[in-house]
């Protein structure tokens, strides 16, 4: 007797299959009804409140897949503020100021331009690291997918003709991932949870660039994981020093008694992507010893 070397489950049809087969049903008051679709084809039954544990599953599970079949091991996380202009559009935002109060703010954005530059120059380093012996990807950078600080990212991987993902969320108003994402890995999501993790699931450092709430949201989470032991440490660079310390009183905090004073060796303060990516290698080369 020849032995079935095929799985018992290859016998019967593939989802895509029957999916094909089901639209292709004659018409009938019964098949015409919403309850005849089947489950996964049912948009309407998928969005039901009762299946938000079900939508979880799916935001959790289709990027994990996707970046698993794109060899991609870790990741070089890069976050900061989608409103930072690049250099070369820096001075519009002060002439198009109408009053002092915008003048003043575009002077601050102006002077943060910079760190587009820094961004995009970190994205350069990190693509040049080399698969491993498996063939896998490390450090691949990875973005919120919008535009300014998250635009420099995937523009340094692409200057270097390397992949970079983009991690976009769905908003009330108009955003679409900005064109140096490579689309492959260009994902969006619902559910801010989801997306949050996905950034930390392969992250092997983080670049934390100046920015507004998403980046404090994205930032103090991380710091709070290493902080009561959830994940392993990483290396997280916070770039530019005189921005933090002027939004963030991290030395009161230590004063005040709710964090120790050993919570601010979590994170370095840098200028540059070459200290970055210095601090990173020092890192790595302590674990590895």
């Amino acid at each position: 007797m020849t032995k079935d070397k095929q799985p018992h489950r290859s016998r019967f049809h593939k989802a895509k299959d029957d999916a094909q087969f089901a639209q292709q049903a004659t018409t009938t008051p019964q098949t015409a009804s919403e309850a005849y679709k089947l489950a996964f084809q049912d948009t309407d039954f998928l969005l039901r409140e009762d299946l938000r544990p079900v939508r979880f599953q799916l935001e959790l599970l289709k990027p994990e897949l996707l970046l698993d079949e794109a060899g991609i091991e870790s990741t070089l996380v890069i976050y900061g503020s989608a409103r930072i202009p690049e250099p070369e559009v820096a001075d519009g935002l002060e002439a198009a100021a109408t009053d002092d109060v915008q003048r003043n703010i575009a002077r601050r954005l102006k002077a943060k331009a910079k760190y587009y530059d820094e961004a995009r120059a970190l994205a350069r380093i990190a693509s040049q690291v080399p698969c491993d012996e498996d063939g896998c990807r490390h450090f691949v950078v990875c973005s919120g997918g919008g535009p300014s600080i998250m635009e420099a990212a995937n523009r340094g991987a692409t200057d270097e003709g390397r992949d970079s993902i983009g991690l976009n969320i769905v908003l009330p108003h108009e955003q679409a991932p900005n064109r140096y994402v490579t689309p492959d890995l260009s994902f969006q999501f619902h559910y801010f949870a989801l997306r949050k993790m996905h950034f930390l699931l392969r992250a092997r450092a983080v670049a934390v660039f100046p920015g507004g709430f998403g980046t404090f949201d994205e930032m103090f989470e991380l710091l709070t994981l290493i902080q009561t032991g959830k994940i392993k440490p990483i290396p997280i660079v916070l770039f530019g020093k005189e921005f933090w310390h002027r939004v963030v009183n991290f030395d009161a905090l230590v004063e005040e008694g709710v964090i120790s004073a050993r919570d601010l060796d979590l994170f370095t303060f840098v200028e540059t992507a070459a200290e970055a990516w210095a601090i990173i290698e020092e890192f790595y080369a302590q674990v590895e010893s």
